[in-house]
């Protein structure tokens, strides 16, 4: 059985997650406690970070955009890059749009400091960090927002790993109660809609020791 190493809030894990599950590739979660800096993870993964996904054959695959890309290419079946050169570009450069500056501007601001600071004991949180956060989120959630009403999903005509790294980052926040829906409807219901495929059923029942998500996180009716 092939193992994808994790954190339960992480959006990487998360985004990988997905993308396994829409393939239909069965797998086995691990929870990875990476400030522990275990000798055997690291060998896998000498960065110590996750995701890390571990097939079968002994092959370990590190971060995020690289193990999609391997999914894609090792399992073709049910494409998340789209058909032609140009939607791959483009899903490609939503993918890197959310792990990079989404996460820059939103995640590390929101989740980083309420979430994994004081899970990895690194002290309290920065009032300036979230206010900018917050800030951020607004105009990211108008950019989803526009998109999802100019395509029918993300990236185009299809489904994609577009709509998995903006849905594993939102996904977080909305655990821990960051994301005000009311401030884009038309992203609100792009959302709803990627929440509602079964893919997505594993995450809306992930609980976090000590923080629970609001109502709405598990209701694909929101």
């Amino acid at each position: 059985m092939r193992i994808l190493y994790h954190l339960p809030l992480s959006p990487g894990a998360r985004q990988v997650r997905l993308a396994l599950s829409e393939k239909r590739l069965p797998f086995e979660l691990r929870a990875e406690k990476t400030w522990e800096q275990r000798p055997e993870f690291l060998a896998l993964n000498p960065a110590g970070t996750v995701p890390v996904l571990h097939e079968e054959t002994g092959l370990a695959i590190p971060e995020a955009p690289v193990i999609c890309e391997y999914l894609e290419e090792a399992y073709p079946d049910n494409s998340l890059l789209g058909r032609t050169l140009g939607e791959r570009v483009e899903v490609r450069r939503l993918v890197a749009w959310f792990d990079l500056k989404f996460a820059r501007e939103v995640t590390d601001n929101l989740l980083g400091e309420k979430y994994f600071k004081r899970l990895m004991g690194r002290g309290t949180t920065d009032g300036t960090a979230m206010r900018n956060g917050y800030a951020n989120l607004r105009h990211h959630l108008d950019y989803i927002g526009w998109l999802s009403e100019s395509r029918r999903w993300l990236a185009g005509g299809s489904l994609s790993l577009a709509d998995f790294a903006a849905a594993a980052h939102l996904s977080a926040l909305d655990y821990i109660g960051d994301v005000d829906w009311s401030l884009n409807p038309a992203a609100k219901d792009w959302y709803a809609k990627v929440k509602s495929r079964p893919c997505f059923r594993a995450l809306l029942n992930d609980r976090v020791t000590g923080m629970s998500p609001p109502e709405h996180y598990a209701d694909l009716d929101f």
